[in-house]
């Protein structure tokens, strides 16, 4: 489990590659700092994650608030009562297994933890691409990358408009 800050992120969850560890890549800078990343190949990620999609979609149904549609959409939001977070997702599948996972939006720390674990039994189970710089991280430096984002008030960006019903 982690602190209690908001993240912010727009990224997608993978399989690590069958490989060896993936070699370090060139560093990310962006306006939150500086930030190592993996060299992964587009055709490493054919393996899917560990999960079975029609698990993920039980799993996410536990969560409150969380709306999921069989085709692997989902959305995600905060009480009325809280700060104001969403996140959107997809899951994408292969032979009835989850092959990733695309995630956008803002959460608070613990509230990721709880959707993470709808998707992973361990955490290093998995690659993350960090969507707008295209680049992949460990889920280390995901986390700190998105607490980065979300202190920076990156998340009110990723929320939809306050006239959508709020």
């Amino acid at each position: 489990m982690n602190d209690t800050g908001m993240y912010a992120f727009e990224c997608s969850l993978h399989a690590p590659p069958d490989s060896d560890a993936p070699a370090s890549g060139e560093p990310l800078t962006d306006s939150c700092g500086l930030w190592p990343t993996l060299l992964i190949a587009q055709d490493q990620l054919s393996t899917p994650l560990s999960i079975g999609f029609d698990d993920v979609l039980n799993q996410l149904g536990n969560l409150p608030r969380l709306y999921a549609e069989p085709d692997g959409s989902f959305v995600w939001t905060s009480p009325q009562e809280n700060t104001r977070w969403q996140v959107n997702g997809n899951l994408y599948e292969r032979n009835d297994r989850v092959l990733f996972v695309e995630i956008k939006g803002s959460c608070p720390a613990s509230e990721f933890d709880q959707l993470l674990a709808c998707f992973l039994s361990v955490e290093k189970a998995c690659v993350v691409q960090l969507t707008r710089p295209a680049v992949f991280v460990t889920v280390e430096v995901f986390r700190a990358h998105a607490g980065a984002r979300g202190q920076a008030g990156d998340g009110a960006s990723l929320l939809p408009p306050e006239t959508c019903g709020w």
